[in-house]
């Protein structure tokens, strides 16, 4: 009897895959979900089927899809105006300023769009505040760096990642930089010298794999940048803004930098959203002309983040993150040692898992936790992050937990 075959029917999701896959660089390999709808910690693909979010945008999502008090915001100042560029003033700027400075303990703030964006802000200034203040001969100024440092992907920053994926055919790269490994202060205090101008550090590295410095380690770094004359900048993109439980992941060991880098949930996951905020001797040094941005400081942006900055203020977000967060590290704590996790790191709402190789890469992991509903990231080759929105129930946490269980069982 001759062979029946039977035609396959092509789905949405594969055509819109397939589409993209036709007309868009390659450079990245997301999870093969078609997202058209999402609202709190939950995301519908075009097929209509549900799945928890457990990344929430790498931390932009931390008040989780769709808050109504951000599109709120969002369709008020749509009705107002939404661009006017740096050329003239708008009516939300002095007040996001202002209120973001206050959220800091800052007296400045220098707003721009992207992560990335407000990384070369802050690698300017630093350089900068080195000729212009600290006296640095012209063209020498350093900047110390972490090993494993996730900071974006512009030339300037990719130059200093020690990840040969991101920088790799990239050169020739721009110099001033000096890398430490992670976490050791005796080699950060090595490697300053008379013509360093800053350390620049995640207190958590998040691409990295959640990776939460040794007790005392920031607090380190803080003395020995004050007593050598060094700005200290924390680029708290990823971890600030309640995702480990406090406001900043350096308030957990009650340090204060003499930078903040901003970025991610200050947009509310509505518009994107970034800034340097530091004391007016630092952001001090610019005078007009040297550094802008067309959309940085935009109303639409300012009008958002100023509702970020409110939420945040209400303290509810952190506590949701800190009590939540207990109950996920407890809970993924028990998958340790059983042949299947290898370690768990974290703080508050935000967890790096080591599984072990008999059980699959984090990509495998992630792949078979998407056909359980559940939608998490991979990262160098055997860990996924869980950073679910703060604003996810513990009902629906302990329902992806009980995915990941499932899956490694």
């Amino acid at each position: 009897m001759p062979v029946q075959r039977t035609e396959h029917t092509v789905t949405s999701t594969e055509r819109s895959i397939a589409a993209a896959e036709a007309h868009s660089a390659h450079n990245y390999h997301p999870l093969p979900v078609v997202v058209a709808y999402a609202e709190g910690a939950w995301m519908t693909d075009v097929e209509g089927r549900r799945y928890l979010d457990m990344l929430a945008g790498y931390s932009a999502l931390n008040f989780g899809h769709g808050n109504r008090r951000l599109i709120n915001a969002a369709k008020a100042q749509l009705d107002r105006v939404t661009l006017t560029s740096r050329a003239f003033h708008h009516d939300r700027f002095a007040e996001f300023c202002a209120e973001l400075a206050a959220l800091c303990g800052k007296d400045m703030v220098l707003p721009m769009n992207t992560g990335a964006e407000a990384v070369e802000t802050a690698v300017k200034t630093a350089r900068k505040w080195g000729y212009r203040v600290k006296g640095v001969p012209d063209g020498r100024a350093k900047i110390i760096v972490a090993g494993n440092n996730f900071h974006g992907r512009t030339t300037t920053i990719i130059s200093f990642s020690t990840d040969e994926e991101a920088r790799a055919d990239y050169g020739p790269y721009t110099p001033g930089f000096a890398i430490v490994p992670y976490g050791d202060l005796a080699a950060l205090e090595a490697a300053v010298d008379e013509d360093t101008v800053a350390v620049l550090l995640e207190p958590i590295q998040g691409e990295a794999g959640v990776l939460v410095p040794p007790p005392g380690y920031l607090p380190g770094v803080r003395r020995l940048t004050a007593e050598r004359g060094v700005l200290f900048i924390a680029d708290e993109i990823q971890s600030g803004l309640g995702r480990t439980g406090r406001t900043f992941a350096c308030d957990h060991e009650d340090v204060v930098p003499d930078m903040y880098v901003l970025g991610k949930a200050l947009g509310g996951g509505v518009v994107p959203v970034s800034a340097v905020v530091a004391s007016a001797d630092i952001l001090g040094v610019y005078r007009p002309g040297e550094h802008g941005s067309t959309f940085g400081g935009n109303p639409l942006a300012c009008a958002v983040a100023l509702e970020v900055v409110a939420m945040l203020r209400s303290g509810e977000f952190q506590q949701r993150a800190t009590e939540l967060g207990e109950h996920l590290h407890q809970e993924l704590g028990l998958l340790v040692g059983g042949g299947a996790v290898e370690a768990v790191r974290g703080r508050g709402l935000w967890a790096g898992v080591d599984i072990a190789p008999a059980k699959g890469t984090g990509r495998q992991i992630s792949e078979r936790l998407m056909d359980r509903r559940v939608l998490v990231k991979d990262t160098h080759g055997s860990t996924i992050r869980i950073a679910p929105p703060l604003v996810i129930s513990k009902e629906d946490l302990d329902w992806g937990l009980d995915q990941l269980r499932a899956v490694l069982a």
